[in-house]
């Protein structure tokens, strides 16, 4: 299928995980001649029309693939916002192709962001998995120290905030206090949480909390810790982007410590 629609539409075009941009960096529009499947029609924002797609073949010339994530700061906010709705709807789409109860096609409910079995009923929803992640304090003012720690994914010296996938049957307060138990082995009191963000990498949603420390030695868990410190807010390794929710948790406990 090509896209076709009217000449004011914008498309959220996905090379498997990353985001089509042409040459100039900006998003295709109706008028862009890119070869797709599962288009989907995102909705309208401010008059605009907004779809999805996922791309059909090669990429043509006058086009780019990028990781989701380097759209930040290149691309408006909105569509950043955007971007992160359409590529989970588009994984959706390229993962939930037949029914996982019979193997029948699925089909698009048009009513809803699903897809139901015409042969055995099965309604499937987007997956979203939530994940509980936890800064702990301990101090006051100038000299509060964040414990911050490394994954083995992490680029070279960043460190950040705890986090986990939430089990099933399990409170989010509980995934949280599970999640420092075992990836430091420390105790921890005050359990606050504060906001979330979608996290489309690629299919997340990030609930973030604050804790205090109240004791035990830092343990970090093999395999899933290389390495976890205690940072004074005045001497703070390199951190996670700005646009990420741990990122948020560390700058806003720096600002009430530094107030």
């Amino acid at each position: 299928m090509t896209l076709t629609p009217d000449a004011g539409s914008v498309w959220f075009v996905f090379d498997g995980p990353k985001l089509v941009l042409r040459a100039d960096g900006t998003l295709p529009t109706g008028e862009a001649p890119l070869p797709a499947v599962d288009v989907t029609r995102l909705g309208t924002l401010d008059g605009t029309s907004y779809l999805a797609a996922g791309l059909d073949g090669d990429l043509p010339g006058g086009f780019q693939a990028v990781p989701v994530r380097s759209g930040f700061g290149r691309l408006p906010d909105h569509h950043m916002g955007l971007a992160g709705y359409a590529a989970q709807v588009i994984e959706f789409a390229r993962t939930h192709r037949y029914c996982g109860r019979c193997s029948a096609p699925l089909s698009d409910v048009t009513h809803e962001r699903s897809r139901r079995c015409p042969n055995c009923g099965l309604t499937v929803y987007p997956r979203v998995a939530p994940v509980a992640m936890v800064l702990i304090r301990r101090g006051q003012g100038r000299d509060t120290e964040l414990l911050l720690a490394r994954s083995p994914h992490f680029p070279p010296g960043m460190y950040s905030a705890l986090a986990g996938f939430v089990e099933p049957s399990e409170t989010l307060e509980a995934a949280a206090r599970r999640e420092v138990q075992e990836e430091v082995g420390v105790q921890i009191t005050d359990l606050r949480y504060q906001f979330s963000q979608p996290w489309p990498f690629p299919h997340s949603l990030m609930l973030g909390f604050t804790a205090e420390y109240v004791g035990g030695d830092i343990t970090p868990q093999p395999g899933e810790i290389d390495d976890a410190r205690w940072f004074p807010v005045t001497g703070l390794p390199t951190l996670p982007a700005a646009f990420s929710i741990a990122r948020a948790l560390i700058d806003g406990a720096v600002a009430g410590a530094l107030e």
